[in-house]
């Protein structure tokens, strides 16, 4: 099988401006990962797209890779590589439509992604869609709303902790703000949209990687997520992979959402806050998040090897050890 790998941000999506530092290091994390997977499986064979810069960060002679230059145009290599390839899994940020284009692309070439669809990407990539249909499955989630031009802050109920605006359609934390009076609230307004608001929910901040299919989902470890909050702005330093034993009660959740959104498809992370007296959905990332780069060292699963079962049957999740990982993901 020939399986075409395309980290977007490490893999020449960028070819034409600056590497964004965090989004580059995540990604550098998230395609080591995939490609160490994919190098312990037998008749596979795996081409990857690498940006220009880091062309001397990937040093694997079993791997087909292709530079990606600044002269290059990145849509019509990533096109013409899907053409030789019989699966394709890209990652990619939710942001201007970026994994739900190159979704649509594999899908309109015909060949099998080795992700969700776009038809979940679709939803699970615009927040406000993600929240309306976990709200009509009666799944609790962070109540959100769209932020118009029009809005005033003082409209908005007085919270101790203030109001989170961020992207509808944004990755991690980046353009993502607390606000707690009308001045941030009116700074924020003067960017450009759209943009969703939330109630800021101080909690653990835990993160779930799942696998799921035609309406199944697989608890595969629950990790926690560490953050600084400066500058209004909030910054993931670490993950702690597998840092929960207890999986019962997240599998009825993950069970809840399979359900909700029977398109979702391989491997998805969910991001949850838990307070003292609830646990809230605040996103669905239908793609390979930063906590997947710990998972085989925490538990020895190969979840590559897990998505490729998916394409024909159930995964097997067979953990051959079991402990917790913790990944440095500040850049700076």
């Amino acid at each position: 099988m020939k399986i075409l790998v395309f980290e977007y941000i490490t893999g020449g999506g960028f070819n034409k401006q600056a590497l964004p530092a965090t989004l580059a290091a995540e990604g550098q994390l998230m395609l080591k990962a995939l490609l160490d997977n994919l190098g312990r499986l037998n008749s596979v064979e795996v081409t990857v797209m690498l940006d220009w810069r880091l062309s001397e960060t990937l040093d694997n002679s079993s791997i087909n890779t292709v530079i990606i230059r600044a002269k290059h145009d990145i849509n019509e290599e990533f096109s013409r590589l899907v053409g030789q390839a019989d699966l394709v899994w890209p990652i990619a940020p939710e942001f201007d439509g970026i994994l739900l284009a190159l979704c649509q692309t594999v899908e309109s070439l015909g060949k099998r992604l080795l992700t969700s669809p776009a038809s979940a990407v679709a939803v699970a990539g615009n927040k406000f869609k993600t929240y309306e249909l976990l709200n009509r499955s009666h799944i609790d989630s962070v109540p959100t709303r769209m932020l118009t031009p029009f809005d005033q802050f003082s409209a908005y109920p007085e919270l101790d902790n203030g109001w989170i605006i961020k992207p509808v359609d944004g990755a991690g934390c980046a353009d993502s703000y607390v606000v707690n009076n009308q001045q941030d609230f009116e700074q924020m307004l003067s960017n450009k949209g759209p943009y969703i608001m939330q109630p800021h929910l101080e909690g653990k901040k835990t993160s779930l990687s799942c696998l799921f299919k035609q309406g199944y989902g697989w608890l595969v470890c629950v990790n926690l997520q560490n953050f600084e909050l400066s500058n209004r702005q909030y910054h993931l330093t670490d993950i702690v992979v597998n840092q929960q034993p207890d999986l019962g009660w997240y599998q009825h959740l993950i069970n809840q959402i399979a359900l909700a959104m029977p398109d979702l498809w391989g491997y998805v992370g969910l991001d949850l806050i838990e307070t003292a007296t609830q646990t809230w959905v605040l996103e669905i990332n239908p793609r390979l998040t930063t906590s997947f780069s710990g998972i085989y060292e925490a538990l020895g699963i190969n979840i590559a090897e897990a998505v490729l079962q998916l394409v024909q049957d159930e995964p097997q999740l067979n953990p051959t050890c079991n402990k917790a990982i913790k990944i440095q993901t500040d850049a700076n």
